[in-house]
């Protein structure tokens, strides 16, 4: 990879804005983040500790500690050459629209409206969705720190009802719509000690788990230990391992949103990019020191996810309330550290919902969405406060189907992995094919290896699509089907029936706001 240096301009807010306006946009945001701010929204809506804590229970079920320790890396690999090849396209075209926008510059004049629609909807819906996972999860774990400090499942501990459930998670968002319609400023500071707190709640947590645990696992257990006792029916090892990297690719999204606010960001062309790798590369170390920390804890897998221990079978719970318990006789100290990990989730959905009403923003002002001219309104603090709170509302009907099932919400938020890898893959499929020749790089630029990298990340996506919509449990039932690829596949058909039906006949891509 190579950093192109540009010839000198007078200033770097000059600078940023002479690009803004060559990509065909006046400056209507803010632009306050410092790199540090851009890398630390990506970095907080990764967060480890919201992605490994939700889905640990989804790892230990398939494969257990050997899928999670390894795993983690080989989806790590993978995803450092998506974000690369992000980062590359990223510093071209430094606009909140990001991914649809990139879509458009490089799928040329004659598919760039059908480009930039299909990408654009994917990227968005996903990151409704995100928000909605997020809180959700958030609501839930909630749900399990109030049933521990009540005495537990066998204790007569309260276990909320669903209904109680959806009110935390409504609250949430409702307290996540109200921070981001502060000035960009607040939000740099809050994005920032989000980060910190994320970082440091990942070393407090891989240290005084197996260190209070009065019995830990070897480290053989640990790294070779392939679990296929709670694989629900499924005996084929390879297919057992592929679900369980659903945790590390789940955990290891969301790093859009540094492209997303490079319109807030100074020398964006630059610190964008900076922002989506080393949100990537310290993620993947952090969390790899995090999955060790609280595999070195577990030593019966069944236990652990059995609905009858005392956090109901939520894995991570139970393995920090052990740990305490079994040393000093009652967990409080297991549920503090449970409270490390809901703060970290709530500042992870805090900007998951910054991300995702820039991302409104700009799709509604170059007119994709209904009611376009709403939503792309900014305030006086230069925040677009109607794309705000429109995030916080789709996102809380998204959880509604909760009500009556989690399998129904859970088809929902397998849209938020799948479906925002598609979002990711689609620029980066251009720039290799139709913009191959013809792709001038901004300052980080992959050189010669863009065009590899750009293929490698690709054939990524194409394949977890795939593998994501393996059956997760035999015999497939209502109540166990994989719905991945039933809500994609339906995703795609709403997507590409509104192009043919009406946009296709309105739409012409990104617009300029620059006025005549």
């Amino acid at each position: 990879m190579t950093w192109n240096n540009p010839p000198p301009r007078p200033s770097d807010d000059d600078a940023d804005d002479g690009r803004l306006r060559e990509l065909g946009y006046k400056q209507e945001l803010k632009r306050h983040l410092s790199v540090l701010s851009n890398f630390s929204i990506s970095f907080t809506v990764i967060s480890v500790l919201t992605g490994v804590t939700t889905l640990y229970n989804t790892g230990l079920a398939f494969g257990g500690p050997a899928t999670m320790t390894l795993g983690w890396f080989l989806a790590g690999a993978f995803t450092m050459a998506v974000g690369l090849s992000m980062a590359e396209i990223c510093s071209a075209f430094p606009t909140s629209g990001g991914l649809y926008y990139w879509s458009a510059r490089l799928s040329g004049h004659r598919w760039a409206p059908f480009a930039s629609w299909i990408t654009g909807w994917f990227n968005i819906v996903a990151q409704w969705a995100g928000t909605a996972s997020i809180d959700f999860s958030l609501a839930q774990l909630i749900q399990v720190i109030i049933l521990l400090s009540t005495g537990g499942n066998n204790g007569g501990g309260y276990l909320a009802s669903k209904y109680v459930v959806f009110a935390f998670h409504a609250g949430i968002l409702l307290s996540h719509a109200a921070i981001n319609s502060l000035s960009i400023t607040w939000l740099s500071l809050l994005g920032q000690f989000a980060a910190l707190w994320n970082m440091l709640g990942v070393f407090i947590l891989m240290i005084a788990v197996p260190v209070f645990a009065t019995e830990r696992a070897s480290a053989k257990y640990v790294f070779t230990h392939f679990n296929t006792d709670n694989s629900a029916g499924i005996h084929n090892n390879l297919h057992i391992f592929v679900l369980g990297l659903l945790m590390s690719q789940y955990t290891l999204s969301g790093y859009d949103a540094s492209a997303h606010m490079t319109e807030e960001t100074k020398n964006a062309g630059r610190n964008g990019p900076i922002g989506i790798i080393s949100a990537i590369g310290i993620s993947l170390v952090v969390g790899w020191g995090y999955i060790l920390g609280i595999t070195f804890a577990v030593k019966d897998i069944p236990f652990l996810l059995s609905p009858d221990n005392d956090a109901g079978g939520y894995a991570i719970a139970q393995v920090f309330y052990l740990a305490f318990k079994s040393r000093y006789g009652n967990g409080a100290g297991g549920i503090v550290c449970l409270w490390i990990v809901a703060v970290a989730i709530y500042f992870c959905g805090m900007s998951s919902m910054t991300s995702n009403s820039r991302m409104t923003y700009a799709f509604s002002r170059d007119g994709a969405m209904p009611f376009s001219s709403i939503w792309h309104k900014v305030n006086k603090q230069e925040v677009p406060i109607n794309a705000v709170w429109l995030s916080a509302f789709i996102s809380l009907c998204m959880a509604l189907p909760s009500l009556g099932s989690l399998v129904a919400f859970q088809a929902m938020a397998s849209v938020a992995t799948t479906a925002v890898y598609i979002a990711y893959a689609l620029p980066i499929l251009f720039r290799v094919t139709l913009a191959r020749n013809r792709f001038v790089p901004g300052p980080f630029s992959l050189g010669r290896y863009g065009v590899l990298v750009g293929w490698i990340a690709v054939l990524w996506v194409a394949t977890i699509t795939v593998l994501f919509s393996l059956p997760v449990s035999y015999p497939v039932t209502k109540n166990t089907i994989n719905y991945t690829p039933v809500a994609v596949g339906g995703l795609f058909t709403l997507i590409l029936s509104s192009w043919i039906v009406s946009a296709r006949h309105w739409f012409t891509g990104p617009v300029t706001n620059l006025g005549g």
